[in-house]
């Protein structure tokens, strides 16, 4: 695995090189309170492009913060600092990071070719309720110089919003991505927030082998 540290706003980012390739890269999202995988998961084998994958801010190997701050929009900040190192690519979110990658699309739609959906830490994160802390164990041991961030659990965690919010970055992707699949969902669970978009024709069930088939470029 290879890792570059980006430079975004007084912060370094850890970005891993999981595996190489040809072709358009796919960016995998971790889960709240994850870090990145230390090799590509199976489910990318039919990937013919690199795989990499980003450590979120107050996660993994990148710069743990001082005083909190987390949003979903920082996250994606986050996020939109690694296309602009790679380049339009795929995006591959679990959790939080399935939330933050839709974020994104919305925000970037030329820029973001799919999204796949799958099930995380944190993935009622920006729903209307928020993420149960039972679910979002802490080490006894991870003190304050270490990631996960306490404050990252916990501000992400509460960090909720209306399910429409999900839904109009949808309509962006829809009316500028052109893109007549562009969200794919493989996820058991169905937060608000992702029932609202899935209302979308852009947005459609599958399994991941299928929904990286149709993102993969030829």
């Amino acid at each position: 695995m290879k890792t570059v540290f980006l430079n975004h706003v007084r912060r370094q980012l850890a970005l891993h090189e999981l595996r190489d390739g040809t072709g358009r890269p796919l960016l995998i999202l971790h889960g709240l309170g994850q870090r990145s995988p230390a090799t590509a998961p199976s489910a990318t084998e039919g990937w013919t492009g690199p795989v990499f994958a980003l450590d979120f801010t107050g996660h993994g190997e990148s710069t743990l913060p001082s005083g909190g701050g987390y949003t979903c929009e920082a996250l994606m900040s986050d996020a939109d600092a690694a296309i602009a190192e790679m380049g339009p690519a795929t995006l591959f979110g679990y959790g939080l990071g399935a939330y933050v990658g839709l974020l994104l699309f919305g925000s970037r739609p030329r820029e973001v070719r799919g999204l796949v959906i799958a099930d995380g830490p944190g993935f009622d994160g920006g729903g209307s309720r928020p993420t149960s802390s039972k679910l979002l164990h802490v080490p006894q041991d991870n003190a304050l110089d270490h990631t996960p961030d306490p404050w990252a659990l916990l501000e992400l965690a509460s960090d909720i919003r209306p399910p429409d919010y999900a839904a109009d970055h949808v309509q962006q992707v829809e009316a500028l991505a052109e893109m007549e699949k562009a969200v794919a969902v493989t996820s058991i669970g169905r937060p608000e927030w992702l029932e609202a978009a899935m209302q979308s024709d852009v947005v459609f069930e599958s399994d991941i082998a299928t929904a990286l088939s149709i993102f993969c470029p030829l």
